[in-house]
């Protein structure tokens, strides 16, 4: 008896657990006995009455609850033990348009979906906890967040909108919420213009946060509006802190006479800087003098930037919340304030200056024969821009020019040697603008890359492998302190053979088969595009297939350059890891204690992401310069290349001023056109006619939109020129 009874009970008990399991995955609905079926596949008339009879046995049960007649829905206190027992998944939060969102989670292969009831007061790109629902057959996982346990950012950039009792703030991007401002908040802001908001306060049953104006930023579409903008926007202060600015005005420029004492003397040697026109923090320079014995001792000469920034300090730590200059278009955003980047630390011509420096002796063949590391004081005889040392390179007179060109020499053969190791030679353009007294462009130019760049550049190279081999072979040999790396690792073979697949389309080559071979054949590429109107996109998509560099205490070499030890010791006035690198490489040579790897490693990651977001605003910041030169030139006609291809349009860059602005699909009026990903082009359906990555094409300037930083183009024919 006992026996039949439990064979008739264990299906019921299996039928039970199926039908609460419906409910736990449909949790927010309320579902009727015929829908039950339905879910379970189930239509016979049986089976219903089953499923009638089960669903008022787990409503007497406690586990669902009869919210009306024939309509259940999973108890709520049932709910909530499931919650406790489930483990919870921490990502971050990736808001769309529409308000719903994406959590990016290392601990879920896939996304997981969060509707926009279910964010609590999560913003995008928030670190959340959340609670992951039981997963439906064939459906993208779905959850809701529990709890935020780190914001992104607590202050934006957007519009403000006042009315009479209250305001409220528009983001710029898009975080999910507006932000209510009491309007004794408002700092002087007016209605429509641009402030940066700090949320103070986020009450539990709140539709949105309160928050105060913290910056007013200025007028839309003005450029130091824009540009305050972008810098606010990417992390980066618009200001000093008042008590960093009275640490660094304390400083003083005065060298005791017991500090040069401690260090080798280099003010009787010939040095000079190199750096661009405009260029007030000058952080390296080069000395050069011919030994008895034939050979040429060369110095790379950096400043001592912590000599004057004490570890822990408040100059320290507000230079590694920065980790790195930034260099927009109409202004540099410093590290370091003025008084120590561009006066105590730079390395000025006829002033006494501290060093920390590397010094070669090489032969006639650039081999080195000697090397030292150490602290120098130096005294710059003479200030160049790179215009000036090409004219006498080129000219072979001038001031010091038989040293330019001794250094030069050398710099060609160390080059030739850096190249046939494997080392790849991009020859990126930057582009330029000329401004008038407003900031507004009135011209825009691509600045060249040539010798006098690239004198520099060599041994500023040559320094910063030497430095890291002094500090890795140490390593390598058991000494093993830790040091900061710039590491680069192999490309993807995937995107490699895809860049290799759309360049062979344009007659150019790369063999992916080796090593040896890849550099070889990219160089060769790079080398035969140079001048031509495809350039700057076949140089931009090969730098897109590349692994990006960055700073880490684990060395795995450097693959673009071709070393197998390489780092930052050369710029401690504008890259916060080269400061690191000044302290680690003091205590290499000093035998003192170690530092701290997670802590240094910690401070890399800081670093190389501070340094990624620097690149971005530079790039925001050209884009905007762009389309403000072009805001003027609406309606005008002109020469561009295919730069890119999607779905809803194509991207043209304008050949004599690198402008890029969109042509949508749906404004080429001649036919309905489809995107053949595969040949990166675009094909008309019925005449058939393509247009493709790197082809030639008139368009018309449409629109300029300068909040946005957008171009739209019209595509247009000869004729209509």
């Amino acid at each position: 008896m006992s026996k039949n009874k439990s064979e008739k009970t264990k299906p019921l008990e299996a039928l039970q657990k199926d039908v609460f399991e419906i409910f736990v995955q449909n949790f927010t609905k309320t579902l009727n006995y015929k829908q039950v079926c339905k879910r379970l596949g189930k239509t016979d008339k049986s089976f219903r009455q089953l499923i009638i009879n089960t669903l008022s046995e787990l409503s007497k049960r406690g586990y669902l609850v009869q919210e009306y007649q024939g309509k259940f829905k999973i108890n709520p206190k049932e709910l909530e033990k499931i919650k406790k027992q489930t483990a919870y998944i921490t990502g971050i939060v990736d808001m769309t348009s529409s308000g719903r969102a994406f959590i990016i989670s290392e601990q879920s292969e896939e996304d997981i979906k969060v509707s926009a009831s279910n964010l609590k007061t999560a913003l995008n790109g928030d670190t959340v906890k959340i609670f992951l629902y039981p997963k439906r057959k064939n459906k993208q996982p779905e959850g809701e967040v529990i709890e935020v346990v780190s914001r992104a950012k607590t202050e934006f950039i957007g519009t403000l909108k006042i009315s009479e009792r209250f305001a409220f703030f528009v983001s710029d991007n898009n975080i999910g919420t507006d932000i209510f401002v009491p309007l004794n908040l408002l700092k002087g802001a007016k209605n429509g213009q641009k402030v940066v908001v700090k949320i103070t306060d986020w009450a539990e049953n709140s539709k949105c946060p309160f928050g105060e104006v913290i910056e007013v930023l200025g007028n839309p579409g003005e450029t130091r509006t824009e540009i305050n903008s972008i810098i606010v926007d990417y992390d980066f202060p618009l200001h000093f802190p008042e008590k960093v600015t009275e640490e660094a005005n304390k400083i003083s420029s005065i060298i005791p006479e017991t500090e040069i004492k401690k260090r080798r003397d280099f003010r009787n040697i010939t040095t000079f800087t190199i750096d661009p026109v405009d260029a007030k923090d000058f952080d390296d320079a080069i000395s050069f003098r011919k030994l008895n014995n034939g050979n040429s001792e060369v110095g790379v000469h950096i400043a001592d930037v912590t000599n004057y920034i004490k570890q822990n300090t408040l100059l320290d730590k507000e230079a590694l919340h920065r980790a790195t200059s930034v260099y927009l278009v109409d202004r540099v955003i410093p590290m370091l304030p003025e008084n120590l980047s561009n006066v105590i630390c730079s390395l000025r011509p006829n002033e006494d200056k501290l060093c920390f420096s590397a010094v070669f002796e090489l032969n006639e063949d650039a081999e080195i024969r000697n090397e030292w590391f150490g602290k120098t004081i130096i005294n710059s005889n003479k200030r160049f821009n790179y215009d000036e040392v090409q004219e006498i390179l080129e000219k072979k007179k001038g001031d010091f020019a038989d040293e330019l060109t001794a250094v030069n020499n050398l710099a060609k053969k160390l080059r030739k040697k850096r190249i046939s190791r494997g080392s790849f030679e991009f020859d990126r353009a930057e582009v330029k603008f000329e401004l008038d007294e407003n900031l507004k462009p009135i011209g825009v130019f691509l600045k060249q890359q040539k010798e006098s760049n690239m004198l520099i550049e060599d041994f500023m190279l040559l320094a910063n492998r030497k430095v890291a081999e002094l500090a890795g072979m140490k390593k390598e040999n058991k000494q093993t302190k830790p040091f900061v790396y710039r590491v680069h690792d192999e490309p993807d073979p995937e995107k490699l053979i895809e860049l290799a697949r759309f360049v062979g389309k344009l007659g150019y080559k790369i063999k992916t088969n080796s090593a040896k071979n890849i550099s070889e054949s990219m160089n060769n590429m790079l080398e035969n595009v140079k001048g031509k109107n495809e350039q700057n996109m076949i140089e931009n998509l090969a730098i897109r297939t590349m692994a990006k560099a960055h700073y880490t205490t684990n060395n795995i070499g450097h693959y673009g350059l071709a070393f197998r030890f390489y780092t930052h010791f050369t710029s401690p006035i504008r890259r916060y890891p080269d400061v690191l690198v000044h302290r680690l490489l003091e205590k290499y040579l000093n035998n003192s204690p170690a530092e701290n790897t997670e802590k240094l490693e910690e401070m890399c990651k800081h670093s190389s992401k501070m340094e990624m977001q620097a690149a971005e605003a530079e790039r925001e910041s050209i884009k905007f310069m762009q389309v403000l030169y072009l805001s003027d030139k609406i309606g005008k006609v002109f020469d561009g290349i295919i730069s890119g291809v999607t779905k809803w349009g194509i991207y043209v860059e304008i050949i004599n001023n690198h402008c890029e602005g969109m042509i949508k699909l749906k404004d080429i009026d001649d036919d309905f056109y489809y995107l053949d990903e595969d040949n990166y082009m675009i094909v008309g359906r019925r005449n058939r006619n393509t247009y493709k990555l790197g082809d030639k094409v008139k368009i018309k300037v449409a629109n300029a939109d300068l909040s946005k930083k957008q171009l739209d183009f019209v595509l247009i024919d000869e004729q209509g020129a």
